[in-house]
């Protein structure tokens, strides 16, 4: 196994840890290991700063109930244009 790959796989078990490590449900000893290794990978770094902007844009979105006429229509379209069964989705034209 080449180093990158070693590095690469690293970088995954940490990006598993990502959102419990920001929700502060880690053990210190996990946190302190992640803490390690962003201070030296700019890309997990990126992930988890981007990570952090989408459960911040989240927890601030409204919700706003769908008119019921919006709703009633999209379900039509939906129906009528999709095909779902075992297999993928398949749109109809």
């Amino acid at each position: 196994m080449t180093s990158d790959e070693n590095d690469q796989k690293h970088c995954v078990a940490m990006f598993e840890k990502l959102s419990e490590y920001i929700d502060g449900e880690l053990d210190r000893a996990s946190a302190k290991e992640i803490e390690s290794h962003l201070e030296v990978c700019s890309a997990c770094k990126i992930c988890l700063a981007t990570l952090k902007t989408t459960v911040h844009m989240c927890s601030n979105i409204s919700t706003n109930p769908v008119p019921e006429a919006f709703s009633q229509k999209l379900r039509t379209l939906l129906q009528e244009n999709l095909s779902v069964g075992d297999g993928p989705t398949v749109y109809k034209r």
